[in-house]
């Protein structure tokens, strides 16, 4: 299996869309696929990543950069294509991609209940750390 790990192109759109619906199938409004890209792509697309696998998307990761710590978004990798090494290529390249930025932290926030998701964000080194969470949609 071949696997490409490169810049999003806008010719991956319909691709990210259906992989991030099979991922998250009830998204929350202001979390809409293509609205979510739009936004990515005018701010920061060299941070916008997609994994390649057999000429189609095969997963994706978005990170965003505030001049002092990354964020990373949208981790996703096809259900059939898991455990095989394409989500830590992904992160390996966007970590890079941030560090080449000056970046010395990585953050994400993940649901509680989500183990799985915990216990591979463990294995690639992060921690979980006692904060509060807020948010405020606008």
């Amino acid at each position: 299996m071949d696997v490409v790990i490169r810049t999003y192109e806008p010719a991956d759109r319909d691709g990210v869309v259906a992989l991030w619906r099979s991922v998250w199938p009830n998204p929350r409004p202001h979390n809409d696929p293509g609205a979510d890209i739009d936004r990515m792509i005018s701010v920061s697309p060299d941070l916008f990543v997609v994994a390649e696998v057999e000429n189609s998307v095969g997963g994706t990761v978005m990170a965003g950069w505030d001049g002092q710590r990354g964020w990373i978004y949208r981790l996703a990798v096809r259900p059939e294509l898991r455990r095989r090494g394409i989500g830590s290529l992904l992160m390996g390249d966007v970590e890079d991609r941030l560090a080449g930025r000056g970046c010395h932290k990585v953050n994400l926030q993940l649901r509680p209940d989500d183990k799985t998701a915990v216990a591979f964000y463990e294995a690639l080194g992060f921690a979980v750390e006692p904060r509060t969470s807020m948010g405020k949609l606008l």
